[in-house]
C-alpha cells in the first residue's frame, strides 16, 4: 500500500531578492512567517507508517537553528525565493531520511512545500 503523510514546520525569516525589476517590491528587505511543508509518499510499513513523524525532528531542528529568525540572504547559496528555499529544504530531508533510513529499499517520492503568505505555495520534489 502507498501513502503520503505531510507535516508542516513554522519559522520567520528575512530576505530581499535579486535580479528583479527597479522598484520591485521584493527587492527591498521584508519578512515573512514561512511554512514549510514536508510531503512524503511511499509503502507503508508492518506498523502502518510510511515513516514516523518522529523521526522529521532533526528537519525541524535544521529549520530552528538555520532559518528561523534569520536572513535568508546570508543562508541560502541562491537567491532566497520560496522555489530555491524548497529546493535548500528538500536536500535537508533528503538527508534526514538517510541519517534514519538510510537509502529506501522502495520507490519513494519526497516534497518541500513553501509557503511565504497564506495564498502562495512553491513546491519541489523530487523522486528516489
Amino acid at each position: 500500500m502507498i501513502a503520503v503523510i505531510t507535516k508542516d514546520f513554522t519559522f520567520s525569516a528575512s530576505h530581499r531578492l535579486e535580479l528583479l525589476p527597479e522598484g520591485h517590491q521584493c527587492a527591498r528587505y521584508h519578512g515573512h512567517n514561512y511554512i514549510a511543508r514536508v510531503e512524503i509518499e511511499g509503502s507503508v510499513d508492518r506498523t502502518g507508517f510510511v515513516l514516523d513523524y518522529g523521526d522529521l525532528a532533526e528537519f525541524g531542528h535544521y529549520i530552528d537553528v538555520n532559518l528561523d529568525h534569520r536572513h535568508l540572504n546570508d543562508v541560502l547559496p541562491d537567491n532566497p525565493t520560496a522555489e530555491n528555499l524548497a529546493r535548500h529544504l528538500i536536500g535537508v530531508l533528503r538527508m534526514v531520511i538517510k541519517n534514519v533510513y538510510g537509502m529506501p529499499s522502495h520507490p519513494l517520492s519526497i516534497g518541500v512545500h513553501i509557503s511565504e503568505t497564506p495564498k502562495t505555495w512553491a513546491i519541489y520534489r523530487e523522486k528516489w
